[in-house]
């Protein structure tokens, strides 16, 4: 879609957003593949899996889901926050891993854990309330639309809901747990993100061990076929609050009892 095209456009023009060496300060990226195995490729090792299992994860790299559930307004909702969620400024254009996809998939598809926490409505409902509740918060802090503010800003936004507390939207927060909405959000992103091979060549994951398995189990060695752990120090950009931990405000969210769980 142009809107979906246009924006990850815009936001790969921002040396600013990069994360920065911690020894010279300097930017880290736009790179085919960061983190800390450099030259390793999961892809590399598609001839050892089974035809199965190559065809879904290639459909994750050449085909993504097209997007059926969110309206073209959400979709650049959802574009900006799993950036902020997940940046991936340090990844080239052509290896950006497209989250919103996999979120939208699951969402059109009604795939769900089997289970539905008694104060949260089916996680359909869930994500549209949740979006106007964090346009709503966006308008009140800085009149704006959320997708329209800079990525500082929409992180001060995002932080009300990790900290259980906005402080506008309360017409679309009384319909659900806030915290429970963060959770699912941040849950779909890390789910959509790690389900993609590009990301297991950042983390040194072997990828599937099915038919060939692994053969080094102990000691930390890697396989042949994978490579030794290059660790850098970096920083976040120096406007961003994202890796300031504070614990998740209010009690953390726990599974209901049985008798009270509800399903979708």
């Amino acid at each position: 879609m142009k809107v979906h095209q246009a924006h990850r456009q815009q936001r790969s023009q921002h040396p600013d957003r990069l994360p920065r060496d911690k020894r010279t300060g300097q930017p880290i990226g736009p790179m085919a593949q960061p983190g800390y195995y450099p030259g390793y490729e999961t892809l590399s090792q598609q001839k050892f899996w089974d035809a199965a299992t190559r065809s879904t994860i290639l459909r994750r790299v050449n085909e993504p889901s097209p997007i059926r559930f969110f309206d073209p307004d959400e979709l650049r909702m959802m574009e900006a926050i799993t950036a902020r969620i997940i940046p991936q400024d340090d990844r080239d254009e052509a290896h950006r891993i497209p989250i919103v996809s996999v979120i939208d998939h699951r969402l059109y598809e009604g795939t769900i854990d089997g289970y539905r926490f008694e104060d949260m409505p089916p996680d359909q409902e869930a994500y549209h309330l949740g979006l106007r509740g964090i346009d709503a918060l966006a308008r009140h802090l800085f009149q704006q639309p959320f997708a329209d503010l800079d990525p500082a800003q929409q992180e001060r936004v995002l932080v009300t809901l990790h900290d259980a507390n906005p402080p506008a939207g309360q017409e679309f927060w009384r319909q659900m747990s806030v915290e429970r909405f963060w959770l699912l959000l941040v849950q779909d992103c890390i789910e959509g993100y790690y389900a993609h091979p590009y990301s297991w060549d950042e983390i040194g994951f072997g990828g599937p061990a099915y038919p060939r398995g692994y053969m080094r189990l102990e000691h930390g060695k890697p396989e042949p076929w994978e490579k030794d752990e290059q660790r850098y120090d970096w920083l976040a950009p120096e406007w961003s609050i994202s890796d300031r931990y504070t614990p998740l405000g209010g009690s953390h969210p726990r599974a209901v009892s049985a008798g009270q769980e509800g399903t979708h």
